[in-house]
């Protein structure tokens, strides 16, 4: 997929009214075959009560994001999740930009295997680190 393309499906995703629409400030910087790198800006909406990022937050920018990257592949396809683990290293601070690095590990026959990385872009600090793993049917 283009980039252009990348960015419309992600739009697609998130200009709705169901839950993924809090990843609406998300914008995609690059795309290429299974990986894509994305920027957001830590804003209240986003944080919890301590004023940083909300770990249901993070867990929704390792789903969402990875499956981007998932379906910018040949297969092009989103799959449904089988399994995903998100280990939180630090906070992300409210007021910050974070990057968003979603890579596909191994696409198979049934199965695709994605991991995600959510970085400080200004400090380059590891924020929190995300596998998941999507079933995208037989064939």
């Amino acid at each position: 997929m283009s980039l252009n393309s990348v960015k419309q499906l992600l739009k697609m995703i998130t200009d709705c009214r169901s839950f993924d629409r809090v990843l609406r400030g998300v914008n995609i910087v690059s795309a290429s075959p299974g990986k894509v790198v994305c920027e957001m800006r830590v804003d209240e909406e986003h944080t919890n009560r301590g004023g940083t990022l909300h770990g249901g937050c993070t867990a929704t920018l390792v789903d969402v994001i990875s499956t981007v990257a998932i379906m910018n592949t040949e297969r092009g396809l989103p799959g449904v999740s089988v399994d995903m683990n998100i280990t939180y290293m630090t906070a992300g601070k409210m007021g910050k930009d974070i990057l968003i690095t979603a890579e596909v590990l191994k696409g198979g026959r049934t199965l695709a295997f994605a991991t995600v990385d959510i970085t400080d872009k200004a400090t380059g600090k590891l924020i929190a680190q995300g596998r998941h793993t999507k079933h995208l049917g037989s064939g």
